[in-house]
């Protein structure tokens, strides 16, 4: 359970940071921010397994954080390519 309650606070965190990296006109709520940022921690998650695996045992990337902002980064530009 509290790894759910600690997706959903790093992926509201994640989706506000790469909404200020991008600027726009969109205008998001809690739950589209926050889905915005779990969805790119999982691109992000993605990126980083090209580069190097992850040793077994290990539960996050080690640039996990940085990923998921650059993958929110970049969910952020998909939405506003296919909206407009």
């Amino acid at each position: 359970m509290f790894h759910i309650i600690w997706s959903i606070i790093v992926g509201f965190i994640v989706g506000l940071i790469a909404r200020w990296i991008v600027p726009g006109a969109e205008h998001y709520g809690f739950i589209m921010t926050t889905v915005v940022g779990i969805v790119g921690s999982v691109i992000g998650g993605f990126i980083g397994t090209l580069f190097s695996k992850p040793q077994p045992g290990q539960k996050f990337h080690t640039a996990g954080f940085l990923l998921s902002i650059v993958g929110a980064v970049i969910l952020v530009y998909l939405l506003r390519f296919i909206q407009h």
